[in-house]
């Protein structure tokens, strides 16, 4: 049997932009997705602290070092700047390595959202 858990999580990052016409997705700084071990491309859940939304997109590279956490398309109308988000991505393993997995956990500054 196969189960989904948690892979790789940030949580509690400051959104820094909202882009409703771009072409759908969340724009994740680049240290950030490499600390978490999300790829470019990556099925991602985003929860909003601040509303209660929930939502799924793919994650995509923003600028090294930016702090960026850029909602983009529709996702746009479900945070706004300077809200904090959860951003999650799960991964399929099957039971008995689900059991010893241990997942990438970041706790960003959310100031800046560096990982100082």
């Amino acid at each position: 049997m196969q189960i989904q858990v948690v892979k790789s999580k940030i949580h509690r990052v400051t959104v820094t932009g909202a882009d409703l016409n771009y072409i759908g997705s969340i724009t994740i700084d680049e240290n950030l997705m490499d600390a978490a071990n999300i790829i470019e491309g990556e099925k991602v859940a985003i929860v909003n602290i601040n509303n209660g939304e929930r939502l799924e997109t793919y994650a995509i590279k923003g600028n090294r070092g930016s702090g960026e956490i850029t909602l983009n398309g529709p996702a746009a109308r479900k945070v706004q700047k300077g809200d904090i988000i959860i951003i999650i991505a799960y991964g399929i393993f099957e039971f008995e390595e689900a059991k010893s997995f241990k997942p990438a956990i970041v706790f960003p500054n959310e100031r800046d959202n560096s990982l100082t």
